[in-house]
């Protein structure tokens, strides 16, 4: 990654693409495979080595595999390999170039929405495969975020907040990412921008396996409600770096405001706010609009909210209260199936149109702010301040 940023900074493709220079991403990943296992330049450049994200290699699978299978991928996946231009929605042979990767490996891009093949496994023989989408995008369209400024939240092990921006491409000045919220079939495609959290679920994981302090996930919730605040704890989980809105690799972990006072149930509030305020700073990077800015400038209503810790009350009204928004939880939760069942429906005609799936999405919870605005500010601001104290831990050589 150092070779490519040194020639053109890290956002050398930013334009084309939505994304900055990281191996997060596919296509230094096949460089790296190209480079270093032997003969695979050679395969890949007559066919024979075939890349796919995993979407890919389940149609491929599902539609015959070595025996005629099909080797597509959709916009959305295709977005997330830093090898697809936004505007053309095709492979960008620059690029390709510059990473030294045959197009005869790739995979046709298709869209969200259409019939790429039949089944050939016994079990499901014939049955169309139709729907493709990758999962935050179809997270998307599982909670019907069809209008520009419509957003969802998925609280997993880590955070992907997607805000959709309609048929525009917008590009971040704010560290988000742009990339491809859904097309359906021949109609043009929607983008969206995207805020990347590494450690948020996996931050209640941590506290259950490396320190013991609860025995299961859903016990944080209780022991954190043995407390009335954080007791001035900040916890900044940049265990791997932060993602998004700073995209800080040298960045680690970072425990700030420790005093005697401090109890485990202080630990577990900080470490369910954690989460509640790394969500904040991508909503207010969306948001974010200035002369020189290309971010949205869109103000969010409200947060749709799916994902597994959805179910903590105390975490959804924390994130509510710092947002100063509304919070909602749909009925059907699993909402990345849900958005991949729709874009198939959509395909075979079970489903007519959007409308139809707006008119499905259905709230179970809602929760609105209760905090007052001096508190909101006060607490944020010392989460901004213990962010700065993880920045720059690791030193180069």
């Amino acid at each position: 990654m150092a070779e490519f940023a040194a020639r053109g900074g890290q956002d050398r493709y930013r334009a084309r693409t939505g994304l900055p220079l990281a191996t997060y991403f596919s296509g230094l990943k096949i460089r790296w495979i190209l480079e270093s296992v032997a003969g695979a330049l050679a395969q890949a450049e007559a066919g024979d080595l075939l890349f796919g994200n995993i979407d890919t290699f389940l149609i491929w699978h599902l539609t015959g595999g070595a025996n005629g299978g099909v080797h597509v991928t959709d916009v959305t996946n295709a977005s997330r390999t830093q090898l697809m231009n936004l505007s053309t929605l095709r492979w960008d042979r620059d690029i390709l170039k510059d990473f030294g990767i045959p197009i005869a490996m790739l995979p046709k891009i298709v869209s969200s929405s259409e019939a790429y093949g039949t089944a050939k496994l016994p079990a499901v023989a014939g049955v169309p495969i139709a729907g493709d989408l990758g999962d935050q995008q179809a997270a998307l369209v599982g909670q019907a975020c069809f209008k520009p400024g419509e957003a969802k939240n998925t609280y997993g092990t880590g955070c992907f907040m997607l805000m959709n921006t309609g048929e525009k491409a917008v590009l971040s000045n704010f560290g988000l990412l742009t990339t491809l919220a859904y097309k359906f079939g021949t109609k043009p495609a929607c983008y969206a921008l995207e805020g990347s959290i590494a450690i948020t679920g996996a931050l209640v994981q941590w506290l259950r396996d490396n320190l013991g302090l609860i025995e299961k996930s859903s016990d944080i919730e209780a022991l954190a409600r043995t407390v009335n605040d954080n007791g001035g704890v900040y916890f900044v989980p940049a265990f791997s770096g932060l993602y998004a809105p700073y995209w800080k690799d040298d960045a680690r972990g970072v425990i700030a405001g420790l005093t005697r006072f401090v109890n485990k149930g202080h630990i577990a509030r900080a470490v369910l706010e954690a989460t509640a305020f790394q969500v904040r700073e991508v909503v207010d990077a969306m948001a974010s609009s200035s002369s020189s800015s290309n971010d949205s400038g869109i103000t969010l209503d409200v947060l749709r909210a799916d994902g597994g810790m959805v179910m903590n009350d105390l975490l959804m009204q924390f994130q509510s209260d710092i947002l100063a928004k509304p919070v909602v939880r749909p009925m059907v939760k699993e909402t990345t199936a849900l958005g991949a069942a729709y874009a198939a429906g959509l395909a075979v005609g079970f489903f007519q149109d959007t409308d139809e799936l707006v008119a499905n999405w259905a709230v179970d919870q809602r929760w609105e702010p209760k905090m007052d605005e001096e508190s909101r500010e006060r607490l944020y601001h010392f989460w901004k301040k213990a962010v700065t104290r993880s920045f720059d831990w690791i030193e180069s050589k």
